[in-house]
């Protein structure tokens, strides 16, 4: 558990859907210092998959990845120049894991820094105040858009009112 005076880095992920075939359209990191940093993918050649279901949530069109989007090699330096040697939290450590996992592989590279489940920093009776306070967290910074970076913003914020309440 990182110190208490420390914000933990956050790492969010978007993607092309939910399952099988999906792959990391979007990476959001806010790192110990506050700061945000948010990367769109151009997906690979090898990556087709796309849920329109996903898309409403993210509301990211496959069209803007392309015209926009780094190369998941870029992106896969550019986090491991971010965070090599450091642990980064999710809140969905088994989608994110896989997705990392994705980027890497294509890419061809190794990734630098760990990746560990928001659950590991917060007590069981935490947990259960978990969704209220990133509700209030929501509300409080009026943040609304279901993006990554704002997303990883939003559980710093959350572990950060958390980890500050058991102090």
């Amino acid at each position: 558990m990182p110190k208490q005076d420390v914000l933990p880095t956050i790492i969010d992920i978007e993607a092309s859907g939910f399952g099988r075939g999906s792959y990391p359209i979007e990476i959001g990191v806010a790192l110990a210092d506050g700061s945000t940093h948010c990367f769109i993918i151009c997906p690979d050649k090898s990556w087709t998959h796309w849920d329109a279901s996903a898309e409403s949530v993210h509301g990211i069109p496959r069209h803007t990845l392309c015209d926009l989007g780094s190369s998941p090699v870029q992106v896969a330096a550019e986090l491991n120049r971010l965070l090599k040697g450091t642990t980064v939290y999710s809140d969905a450590w088994s989608y994110d894991l896989a997705w990392l996992g994705k980027l890497y592989d294509v890419a061809a590279m190794p990734q630098l820094y760990r990746l560990e489940t928001t659950r590991k920093l917060i007590t069981e009776e935490q947990s259960e105040v978990w969704h209220p306070t990133k509700e209030q967290v929501i509300n409080d910074l009026k943040l609304k858009r279901h993006r990554a970076s704002t997303d990883a913003l939003i559980i710093q914020e959350t572990l950060k009112r958390m980890l500050s309440q058991a102090s």
